[in-house]
C-alpha cells in the first residue's frame, strides 16, 4: 500500500467513513503477518479514542492475532484497546500473547475483569494467566473464583513448574468401562457446558476413575450406540502429573498423539494433554535452545533495556577472558610473528574457519541431545563421524588455503604450515563441538548455555597455537 493510499485511509478514519470494503483483507498479508498500514489504523482509532473504529478494526482480526497486534502498540494503546474487547475475546488474546506483554496487561486489569475472562478459558490456560499475577492480585482473583474453580487451579499451581501438571487441561471426556456409546454420546450431550471445549478421545475408566484405554472420538461416531466402550478402546500412553513437559513433548512426538492422558501417582486420571499445548512447548524449548547458544535470554519485541544487559553482559564477560587466554598464545610467539608477519594476516583465517566448524558441529549435536538421538548408545558413532567430518572439511580448506599462500606468497614452507594448521583446528573443532555438549549434558547442565563459549575458546586458542607453533617448527 502506498504512503498516498495509506494517508487517504487515515483521513476515512478522521471522517467517519469507510476504510476500505474489507477489513480482513486489510489486516493480514499473504504470509498471515499483520499488515503495517492496518496496524497504523488502529493506533489513529485508539489514539483518538474511537470506540466504534476500534471495535470494527478488532472485529477483523482472529484473537489471535489481536494478541500479535499488541506487540505493536504503545502500553497506552493497549489498555485503550483491552477496554474494547469482550470478556471471551479478551481471554482468548491473554493465552496467546506474549509473556513480558501479558504481565503488564495483568497488572493493569481490574480483578473483576480479569475474573470474567478466566470464566472462559479452559483450566490449562486459567492457570498459565493466574501464575502470572502477583500474589495480592492472585489472592483476590482467586477468592472471587466459585469453590471448585479455586480448589482446582490451587491444586495445579501447587504441581512443580514446566511440569505436565501444570501444563495438563483439568476438564476430560471419560465413562466407565461398563457404558456403551449410546450412553457415552447421551451423557456428554446432557453435560454440555461441563465436557471439555476441545477433546480427542474418551477415555474409559474403572471405578477408582484408572484410565484403562481411549476411545478417539472418530471411532466413537462410527459404531453402533449398543457397543460396549471396552470392546473398541484402545491402549493408552499415560503421562505422569510430575513429569517434565519436554519429556511429555518428546513422547507425543515419538508416538504421534494427539491427546494423552494425565494420571497422579497412583494410576488415577486427573487431566490431559493435548497436542495445541504441546506445539507451544515444542516452540519454547527451540527458541530456548537457539537464544541459549547465543548466550541470550531476553526475547520479546518489550525486552527492557537492563534485562537485555543482564541477559547478555556475564557471556560476554566470560568470552572476554577466554579471548584474552587464547590470545596469550599470540604472546609467547611474537619472535615468531616478528620475523614472518605474513603469520599476523593468517591467523584470524585458521581461527574463523575453525569457529565456524565448531559451531556447525555444535549446533548438530545439541539438537541430537534434544531430540534424543544422540545417547550412550550411539555417541561413539556420533563423535567418530563429526571428528571425521571436520578433518575431511578441514583437509579440503587447508589444500585450498594453501594453494592460495603459496600463489600469493611464493613460499612453500607459509602453505604448509596454514595448511596443516587448518586440519589441526578443524579436528579440534570436531572434538570440542561435540564433546562440549555431551559432557554438559552428562554433568545436568544445559548443553546449549555454555558449550559456544567453549568451543569458541577451543578453536580460537587452537588455531593460534597450531599456525604459529607449526611455523616455528618448519619455517625456522
Amino acid at each position: 500500500m502506498s504512503r498516498d493510499t495509506e494517508h487517504s485511509l487515515r483521513d476515512d478514519v478522521m471522517s467517519g467513513g469507510p476504510v476500505v470494503e474489507d477489513l480482513e483483507d486489510l489486516a493480514l498479508g499473504d504470509d498471515y503477518a499483520l499488515n503495517p498500514d492496518f496496524v497504523a489504523l488502529v493506533v489513529d482509532a485508539a489514539d483518538r479514542g474511537d470506540a466504534e473504529r476500534l471495535r470494527e478494526l478488532l472485529a477483523a482480526l482472529h484473537p489471535a492475532d489481536v494478541a500479535d497486534l499488541m506487540g505493536f502498540l504503545s502500553a497506552g494503546d493497549r489498555e485503550e484497546v483491552m477496554a474494547h474487547l469482550d470478556p471471551e475475546a479478551l481471554a482468548e488474546i491473554l493465552s496467546e500473547i506474549e509473556p513480558e506483554i501479558r504481565e503488564e496487561l495483568l497488572d493493569r486489569m481490574s480483578s473483576a475483569t480479569l475474573v470474567r475472562a478466566l470464566g472462559e478459558l479452559d483450566s490449562d490456560d486459567v492457570v498459565d494467566l493466574v501464575e502470572d499475577l502477583e500474589d495480592d492480585k492472585r489472592a483476590q482473583v482467586l477468592a472471587a473464583l466459585p469453590d471448585v474453580d479455586r480448589a482446582a487451579i490451587e491444586t495445579s499451581l501447587a504441581y512443580e513448574e514446566e511440569s505436565a501438571g501444570r501444563l495438563m487441561q483439568r476438564e476430560v471426556a471419560s465413562a466407565p468401562q461398563f457404558w456403551t456409546v449410546g450412553q457415552a454420546l447421551d451423557h456428554f450431550l446432557a453435560a454440555g457446558d461441563e465436557m471439555p471445549e476441545l477433546f480427542f478421545d474418551v477415555y474409559v475408566v474403572d471405578p477408582s476413575h484408572r484410565p484403562l484405554g481411549g476411545v478417539p472420538v472418530s471411532r466413537l461416531l462410527r459404531h453402533d450406540r449398543d457397543t460396549p466402550l471396552a470392546r473398541i478402546m484402545e491402549p493408552l500412553t499415560e503421562i505422569p502429573v510430575g513429569m517434565d513437559q519436554e519429556e511429555a513433548a518428546y513422547i507425543f512426538d515419538k508416538y504421534h498423539l494427539i491427546s494423552a492422558p494425565v494420571v497422579e501417582p497412583g494410576g488415577r486420571l486427573v487431566g490431559q494433554l493435548t497436542v495445541d499445548d504441546i506445539v507451544g512447548v515444542i516452540r519454547e524449548a527451540g527458541e530456548e535452545d537457539i537464544l541459549a547458544l547465543a548466550g541470550v535470554s531476553d526475547v520479546g519485541r518489550d525486552a527492557s533495556l537492563a534485562g537485555a544487559i543482564r541477559s547478555r553482559l556475564p557471556w560476554l564477560v566470560l568470552n572476554l577472558g577466554t579471548a584474552a587466554l587464547a590470545s596469550s598464545v599470540i604472546g609467547a610467539f611474537q619472535g615468531v610473528i616478528a620475523q614472518v608477519l605474513t603469520l599476523a594476516i593468517l591467523m584470524p583465517i585458521v581461527s574463523s574457519l575453525g569457529g565456524n566448524a565448531g559451531t556447525q558441529t555444535l549446533a548438530v549435536a545439541v539438537r541430537a541431545l534434544s531430540s534424543r538421538e544422540l545417547n550412550a548408545a550411539n555417541s561413539a558413532r556420533i563423535i567418530g563421524r563429526e571428528v571425521a567430518t571436520g578433518l575431511l572439511n578441514g583437509s579440503i580448506l587447508a589444500v585450498l588455503l594453501a594453494a592460495a599462500v603459496w600463489v600469493l606468497f611464493q613460499d612453500p614452507r607459509l602453505a604448509l604450515t596454514v595448511g596443516l594448521a587448518i586440519v589441526a583446528n578443524f579436528f579440534v573443532a570436531a572434538l570440542a563441538g561435540i564433546l562440549a555438549p555431551i559432557i554438559l549434558d552428562r554433568l545436568g547442565r544445559d548443553p546449549a548455555v555454555s558449550s559456544s563459549v567453549l568451543v569458541t575458546f577451543a578453536t580460537d586458542f587452537m588455531g593460534f597455537l597450531a599456525l604459529l607453533g607449526i611455523a616455528r617448527l618448519i619455517m625456522f
